[in-house]
């Protein structure tokens, strides 16, 4: 038996990246699966490829109506709502305090901070209603260390994001809905290529493979973290086997924020040692 079998979900941001792979994750163990984006284009493709357990609904989740309308449209196809997959978001302006600009400090926050309250607002009743469900919001290690991203603003979103995931939690475990988070450390995306090169979604989701090799020497696993890593705490999250976690972060970063890689800690020992013994 499949881990999602019968499982209704929503899945935002699925045209590409961690989207992508866990809207592809679900239908595999068993779920049908809203995907929502704003590249019409690919969200058709990827319904099509996926078949009758899919469907598109072209969404801005900083939007309400947008948000509504998609909960309604997944409700209206398949009866109800098991699982939310608030994935979606994206990079904040980079640099220090002195040069950010509000309105991109005020985007960044509907994008990432918004998008997910929304998403939660709107799926509450039908799954308190339903006295069953599980919602799973995309955070970041950036959001729990300081440091961990080229953007002060991404960090303080998801941070926001984690506290939130935590606050829901408590209110509507009350009715047997779980509320978790999970923080992807390092992971193959486009989103590096948008925050610091500035390019298009197309384009940098081009990118991800460059990205790639930069992130594979930064944490204890010596290799970049990839959507379908995060894909996989995802079905976790969403299936049965998680009945009791609630408002947990669940971290998938390869040990990246656990302490300092051990060889290079090991070779600043060597170095200390040859000094002291001058």
């Amino acid at each position: 038996m499949a881990r999602l079998d019968g499982k209704v979900a929503i899945v935002t941001g699925a045209t590409s990246g961690i989207g992508r792979a866990t809207a592809e994750r679900f239908v595999a163990e068993g779920a049908r699966v809203a995907l929502a984006g704003r590249r019409t284009e690919l969200g058709d493709a990827l319904a099509a490829a996926l078949g009758d357990a899919a469907m598109f609904v072209r969404t801005d989740v900083a939007l309400e109506a947008d948000v509504e309308a998609l909960v309604t449209a997944t409700v209206e196809r398949w009866g109800r709502i098991d699982v939310l997959f608030n994935n979606a978001g994206g990079p904040g302006q980079t640099g220090g305090i002195e040069g950010l600009e509000v309105e991109a400090f005020d985007a960044a926050f509907a994008t990432n901070v918004r998008s997910v309250m929304l998403g939660m607002k709107h799926v509450a009743p039908i799954m308190r209603a339903q006295r069953s469900g599980s919602i799973i919001n995309n955070a970041s290690v950036a959001g729990s260390r300081a440091g961990f991203s080229s953007s002060v603003v991404y960090s303080a979103t998801k941070a926001a994001v984690i506290q939130l995931t935590r606050s829901i939690a408590m209110e509507l475990g009350e009715h047997f809905v779980r509320v978790n988070s999970i923080s992807p450390g390092g992971i193959a995306t486009g989103i590096f290529a948008k925050a610091i090169n500035r390019m298009d979604a197309d384009e940098a989701d081009r990118m991800a493979e460059r990205a790639a090799k930069v992130l594979a020497a930064g944490q204890p696993i010596p290799r970049a973290g990839q959507p379908d890593d995060i894909a996989g705490a995802a079905v976790f999250l969403a299936s049965d086997d998680a009945a009791f976690v609630n408002g947990i972060d669940l971290v998938v970063d390869g040990g990246l924020i656990q302490g300092r890689l051990w060889t290079p800690q090991q070779q600043g020992v060597e170095q200390m040692r040859a000094f002291f013994d001058r």
